[in-house]
Order: C-alpha cells, then structure tokens, then sequence
C-alpha cells in the first residue's frame, strides 16, 4: 500500500514541476520585447497542443512527440551547421537535454552561440562559457548535460539560481548581472534558431 500512495505522491509532485516549468517559460514570454513575440517559446507548447499523441510526465520534464523531437533538432543542426558551427549534429542531444529539465529547445543553443560562436571559441569543450569558460567538459555531450541540469534547477548547488525561475531570472543570474543585454541578445538567437526553415 506505501509503494502505492508513493507513486501517487510522485505522479502529483511530477505534475505540479511540469506546471510550473510551464508557467516559467509563459511568464519568460511575457517579459520579451515585443519584435521577439510572435513564436519564441509559445511553439514548444502549441506543438504538444497539437500534437495527436498524448502528453506524458517523466520525473520534471514534458515528453514530446518524436516528431516534434526531430523537427527541433534539424532546426537546430542547420542553424549551426549554416553558420559552420562545430555543435552541428549536436541538435537531438539538445533537445533531449531540453526536454529532461524543462528548458524550451532553442534556449542552450542560443547561448551557446553568443558565448562562443556554436563551440567555435569553446575552451575545453565548454561552449557556454559555464563558470567564466574555467570548466573543462570531456566533450560537447557532457557540456550540454551539464549546463541544462543548472540552468534546469536540477543542481542543489546552484538551484537558488535557476530552479523555478523565468528564463529572464535564469540569464540575469548567468551574465545579465555582469553584461547588461546580455538577455536580449540570447533571446535574439532563440528567435532565429525558431525562424530557421528546413530545405
């Protein structure tokens, strides 16, 4: 019986995350300036809402169709691979990463591709220039697991940061507080990973 009312308590618990991790990006929508409106952030949920499969909660994360999952990711691969960013091929492992903790899809790649051109100026396999460019990553896989777990608020250590916070909240802690419109212009290339048209 205690097994039972535990998967309960943890089918809720995963339900009230997925709901706030929603409400956070529509609040982050909220605060963009109004050039960038029309599609960031709102396709992640109209592609669920539209989708004819239905929507399962795994631990914190929304799953989405696989569709879905691989429209994003070719998005992704040509957006880097049209400006020959190294993290071309690396679309999938985003999005999964993404959807893991909760973060829209374009987000990591977008700030991947003001702090270091899509991996082209990474130092140590660190394209976010996470911890001031001072942490080594074995490669790109761990890199991008890495950053989305913190700026997810999966880490105890840096939840006070990021867990249940705005996309805005989550970037004015990362660099905002250090680089002023540093927001806007992570924002900037979400919109451009959104508006890129597969061939």
């Amino acid at each position: 019986m205690d097994t039972i009312e535990k998967q309960a308590r943890d089918q809720i618990n995963s339900r009230i995350i997925m709901l706030k991790n929603i409400h956070n990006t529509l609040l982050a929508v909220a605060f963009l300036p109004m050039l960038a409106m029309p599609t960031l952030g709102l396709n992640m949920f109209s592609d669920i809402a539209n989708s004819s499969n239905k929507v399962t909660i795994v631990s914190a994360s929304v799953n989405i169709t696989t569709e879905t999952r691989k429209f994003q990711a070719a998005k992704l691969d040509k957006y880097f691979a049209d400006r020959k960013m190294p993290l071309a091929g690396f679309g999938m492992h985003f999005v999964l990463v993404a959807e893991k903790y909760g973060l829209p899809y374009n987000f990591l790649p977008a700030i991947s591709a003001i702090e270091s051109s899509g991996g082209k100026a990474a130092y140590q396999n660190n394209p976010f220039g996470w911890g001031s460019a001072k942490i080594p990553f074995k490669n790109f896989y761990e890199a991008i697991e890495v950053v989305g777990k913190n700026l997810g608020g999966a880490n105890p250590n840096t939840a006070k940061y990021y867990a249940d916070n705005t996309l805005e909240k989550k970037l004015w802690y990362y660099n905002e507080s250090v680089v002023p419109g540093y927001t806007q212009k992570i924002f900037a290339a979400m919109q451009k990973i959104e508006n890129t048209k597969l061939d």
